[in-house]
């Protein structure tokens, strides 16, 4: 009985954090959509900048994390956290700037496909995340006239998003909670300052409100809903779901800019929602790790 309820337990949890990785890329898309109107004015490392400062002040007047009491460990982990945030949103617009969307977007989703493959239990396991990026290749279409440089940002992002998802993990088991989440995005504004500063004096009021809701939307929204995702399904399964992200692309396309979806999209459409899925039903093999003391190791 008890093998049973726990089998429920860890479906129920992966389902729920399958939806939150949904809802978190629908407010990643939102917010591309509004920051994208300020890349050429302003430039995208300065826009990735801005919104993490934004979104540093919503979490600190909502959460209020406490700066003391936290361990050795627990500073490593959100100051892990914090510059992972900051490289991969720096690099992927960068990335974006170099390359057509859609390859970046595929380079940056090798991160978590890596992170998938190394968690695997067994080599039936390693297939999912496999399937997932090749249904991301079908959905992106990725060209062969691409820019070194480019590709260069793309991979950093990749591996910042591994980063990203290892540490989210190793900060959602702290007893901080989402206290260990306010101060890692606060961190990742600091170290953006240095690109942030520089352009606040030419944004404008309309700029300051799409950079606000872009900030809360796509990164204070989208982070904790990440956030609370690896807390319930684990970095494995959050990691092949984050291939979601290229799908809702080519829905909202789609659907706000009457983009026609060829059969190879279509297709890549149904590998990675099918990875996903299979992925959130076999969560119950993977373990279910307690919360630590603030005594405990990493």
């Amino acid at each position: 009985m008890n093998e049973l309820t726990s089998t429920g337990s860890a479906r129920t949890r992966a389902f729920l954090g399958a939806g939150l990785v949904l809802a978190s890329c629908l407010s990643v898309q939102a917010s591309a959509a509004l920051a994208s109107t300020l890349f050429d004015r302003l430039g995208a490392p300065a826009v990735a900048g801005l919104r993490q400062f934004c979104a540093a002040l919503v979490l600190m007047v909502l959460v209020r994390p406490r700066v003391r009491g936290h361990t050795r460990q627990e500073w490593a982990g959100m100051a892990g956290y914090g510059a992972a945030m900051a490289v991969m949103n720096v690099a992927y617009y960068c990335a974006v700037g170099r390359l057509p969307l859609g390859v970046a977007a595929t380079l940056l989703f090798l991160g978590p496909f890596v992170v998938a493959v190394a968690s695997a239990r067994a080599w039936h396991d390693a297939l999912l995340p496999a399937v997932g990026l090749a249904g991301v290749v079908l959905v992106t279409k990725p060209g062969g006239t691409d820019e070194w440089a480019g590709i260069a940002f793309g991979l950093l992002s990749a591996l910042a998003l591994a980063c990203y998802t290892v540490f989210a993990q190793r900060v959602g088991r702290a007893s901080s909670g989402l206290e260990g989440l306010a101060v890692s995005v606060c961190i990742s504004a600091i170290l953006l300052l240095p690109f942030s500063l520089p352009a606040a004096p030419s944004v404008n009021g309309s700029d300051w409100g799409l950079v606000v809701v872009s900030g809360v939307v796509g990164v204070a929204l989208a982070f904790t809903l990440d956030f609370q995702a690896v807390k319930m399904a684990g970095a494995k399964v959050v990691a092949t779901l984050f291939s979601l992200d290229p799908v809702m692309g080519a829905l909202i396309g789609a659907l706000a800019l009457a983009e026609s979806l060829s059969a190879p999209v279509l297709v890549g459409m149904g590998l990675i929602v099918s990875a996903g899925a299979v992925a959130t039903w076999r969560a119950e093999s993977l373990p279910v790790l307690p919360m630590p003391t603030s005594t405990d190791r990493p």
